[in-house]
C-alpha cells in the first residue's frame, strides 16, 4: 500500500536534501519504493506520516533497546533540558556517565565522550597512532567504522595490500595507510602481522559485524586480533558502537571474555540521542589532550541532555532485560528458520543476542565475500511484503535488525507469520 503523504514529503526532501535523506540507507534505494516518513514512535512501533503503525525492527539502527519513547528516558531528557541543553563546561553528569562505562567495561580505564560513532572510531585510531608512533591501520572487509576518510577504504588487488578510496572525495593519500583483510581470516591477519607488524598502529574490528548483516566471529578470530596486536606492539580496537550494551551489558567483549586495548561505543549508551565514547587502557588514553599530545575536542561532547538519556538507559540494563531479549530474538530466529524450510527458500538466519539478519543466501555467511553473494532482489521483494503487512525491517540486505524490550511474544509471532507469507509471495490481505 503506497503512502501518498510520505511520497509527497520525499519529493519535497529530494529538492533540498541530497537523495532526500540525511543518511543514505534511509532512501530505500536498496529495496525500491518510497521511504516511510515517520511522525512518531512508541514502544515497539513506528507511526508513518499517514498514521499507519509498523512493528519496528530497526530501532533507530540499534539504540532503542528499551523501545521508543520510554517514559524514564523522556523524563530524564525533559528534566535535563529544563536546566539548559549545553554548557560547554564540565558537569557531574559526565563524571557519572564515565564511571558507569568504566564499571560496565573492565577494559575501559579512562573514557572520553563524543557525539557520534564516527567520531569515536576516528579519535580512537588517532590515539592509537599517537601512542604507537606508527601510521598503518588494519580493518576488515564488510566492517563499517564510520565515514572518516581513512576508513572509507576497499581492499586492494591482493589479500593484504594497502587500500584505495571507496568513496569520491577521499584522497588516495588518506587511504594509503589502511590495510583491509577478509573478516574471520586469522591466517591473513597473522601473515600481515608477521610481514608488517612494526608498521601497524592498530587493528580495528566489529566484534560482531552488523554492517554487512549479522556476521559473528569464528572461534579464535577475536582472540587472534588481541594476541597479534600484543605481539607486534599494535593497539587492538573493538568497535562496539553497535554491539556495546546490545549483545550483552558489557558488549561482545563481555560475551567473549576478552579485553581489547581500546573500545568504541555509541547508539545504546546515548539513549537515542547523539552520544558516543571511546576509551581503554589508561596508558593509551593519557595520550589524549589535555594530558597528552593527541588532540580531540567537541563543543557538544558530553552535553547534559544526551548524557542524562544515556544514564537513564544504562541504569535499566539488567539481567532480566537481556533474558527477555534473548528469548524474543531466539523465538524470531526459530520462526524464520521454520519459514525458510517450509517454503524451500535459499536463505539463512544469523543472530547474536538481539541482533538478527535474514540473508537471502543458502549457507552460512562468514565474510563479505559470502554476504555479497546474497540475492538482494529477493530480499527487496521480501522487504516489500513485510512493509505492506506493517513490519518495518531494515531496508537493506546488509543491515542488522534489532529486537527491543518493548516487543512482545505476540509481536514476534505476528512477525514470523508475516515473514512466512512474504517468503511465499502471498498477497497482503491485511489492508485489502
Amino acid at each position: 500500500m503506497s503512502d501518498p503523504i510520505s511520497k509527497s514529503l520525499f519529493e519535497r526532501a529530494e529538492r533540498v536534501i541530497p537523495g532526500g535523506v540525511n543518511s543514505p540507507v534511509r532512501a530505500f534505494r536498496a529495496v525500491g519504493g518510497t521511504p516511510v516518513f515517520v511522525s512518531r514512535a512508541e514502544g515497539a512501533f513506528l507511526y508513518g506520516a499517514d498514521g499507519r503503525r509498523y512493528v519496528d525492527f530497526v530501532g533507530s539502527w540499534g539504540p532503542m533497546i528499551l523501545g521508543h519513547a520510554h517514559p524514564a528516558i523522556v523524563a530524564a531528557i525533559a528534566d535535563a533540558a529544563s536546566r539548559g541543553t549545553s554548557y560547554g563546561a564540565p558537569t557531574e553528569l559526565e563524571v557519572r556517565f564515565a564511571e558507569s562505562l568504566c564499571a560496565l567495561y573492565p577494559s575501559i580505564e579512562m573514557v572520553r565522550a563524543v557525539s557520534s560513532g564516527t567520531e569515536a572510531t576516528m579519535a580512537a585510531l588517532r590515539v592509537a597512532r599517537g601512542f604507537t608512533g606508527r601510521d598503518a591501520i588494519v580493518k576488515f572487509e564488510g566492517c563499517y567504522h564510520g565515514h572518516a576518510d581513512f576508513l572509507l577504504v576497499k581492499a586492494g588487488s591482493g589479500a593484504a595490500t594497502f587500500g584505495v578510496p571507496d568513496s569520491a572525495g577521499v584522497p588516495a593519500s588518506a587511504a594509503a595507510n589502511t590495510v583491509t583483510l577478509p573478516y574471520n581470516d586469522v591466517g591473513a591477519l597473522d601473515a600481515l602481522l608477521a610481514a608488517r607488524g612494526n608498521e601497524i598502529a592498530a587493528v580495528i574490528v566489529e566484534p560482531v559485524v552488523g554492517n554487512m548483516g549479522v556476521v559473528p566471529p569464528e572461534p579464535g578470530f577475536l582472540e587472534a586480533i588481541i594476541a597479534g596486536c600484543a605481539r607486534v606492539g599494535a593497539v587492538s580496537v573493538f568497535d562496539e558502537v553497535m554491539t556495546g550494551c546490545r549483545v550483552e551489558r558489557g558488549g561482545m567483549q563481555q560475551r567473549a571474555g576478552l579485553r581489547p586495548d581500546l573500545t568504541c561505543l555509541g547508539k545504546i549508551i546515548g539513549g537515542g540521542l547523539p552520544l558516543a565514547a571511546y576509551g581503554g587502557r589508561r596508558a593509551i588514553m593519557e595520550k589524549v589532550s589535555p594530558l597528552g599530545p593527541v588532540y580531540q575536542a567537541g563543543t557538544l561532547s558530553g552535553n547534559p541532555v544526551a548524557v542524562s538519556a544515556g544514564l537513564a538507559t544504562l541504569e535499566r540494563l539488567d539481567d532480566s532485560l537481556y533474558d527477555k531479549l534473548e528469548m524474543l530474538t531466539a523465538r524470531l530466529e526459530q520462526g524464520l528458520v521454520r519459514a525458510i524450510a517450509e517454503h524451500g527458500a535459499a536463505a539463512c538466519v544469523q543472530r547474536v543476542g538481539s541482533m538478527i539478519t535474514l540473508f537471502f543466501r543458502a549457507g552460512r555467511v562468514k565474510s563479505w565475500a559470502d554476504a555479497k553473494s546474497a540475492d538482494t532482489q529477493a530480499f527487496a521483494r521480501w522487504h516489500g511484503g513485510m512493509l505492506s503487512r506493517g513490519f518495518y525491517w531494515p531496508p537493506a540486505q546488509f543491515e542488522a535488525a534489532f529486537v527491543s524490550a518493548a516487543h512482545t511474544i505476540e509481536d514476534i509471532d505476528r512477525t514470523i507469520e508475516a515473514a512466512s507469507s512474504s517468503l511465499a509471495g502471498a498477497p497482503d490481505r491485511t489492508n485489502g
